[in-house]
């Protein structure tokens, strides 16, 4: 908590869960403010995600990224994202990121593997954050191994393709948009990325 912010924190009074799903728990929180008001506020207890951004160069020479094309059921649409999911157990997000990178797609990293940050989703109402990696070469020797609920297929897109389309049409998911803004300030310093 930085001092010169120190008046817009509000004081947590209490916390009570006041429903359970199988990926979140919605808790009612009771806060107070530094001028003396008081209010019962939502947050939305999630577990950590992590995103994986795998780029490597195609058999053409084209710099490329591997992604998925999988059904949302909250949008109730298909959309194109790179691979990512739920940070589990005692994972780290990069062990999470690489994990389901196998799991979505078969590939496995053969470069080096970069932490480009990580954000708050959406600090208005929820608690979590979402690490995103970058693996600088992936070869397909893994196997696939979906969750039960999980149908995708795996895209193989050229990197300038992707940067042309992301938040549009089916690549509109808000977490694929802010790991392409990761990916291309990284890009800044690693022209070679772009192809």
């Amino acid at each position: 908590m930085r001092d010169e912010y120190i008046h817009l924190y509000w004081k947590t009074v209490r916390k009570k869960r006041v429903f359970s799903t199988p990926l979140f728990d919605i808790t009612q929180v009771l806060r107070e403010s530094t001028d003396g008001r008081s209010g019962n506020f939502i947050e939305i207890d999630a577990p950590k995600w992590a995103t994986v951004i795998p780029w490597f160069i195609n058999e053409e020479g084209i710099a490329s990224f591997v992604m998925v094309r999988q059904y949302r059921h909250g949008s109730n649409s298909v959309t194109v994202e790179f691979p990512a999911g739920i940070v589990e157990g005692n994972e780290t997000p990069q062990q999470a990121a690489l994990r389901e990178l196998e799991e979505e797609t078969g590939f496995i990293p053969t470069g080096k593997v970069v932490e480009l940050g990580s954000v708050s989703p959406n600090p208005a109402f929820m608690n979590n954050r979402v690490w995103f990696y970058l693996v600088e070469g992936v070869v397909k020797e893994g196997e696939k191994d979906f969750d039960p609920h999980e149908q995708l297929d795996t895209l193989i897109l050229p990197v300038e393709e992707v940067l042309e389309l992301m938040g549009t049409s089916e690549f509109d998911n808000g977490i694929m948009v802010i790991a392409q803004a990761f990916f291309l300030r990284y890009a800044q310093n690693n022209q070679h990325l772009l192809g």
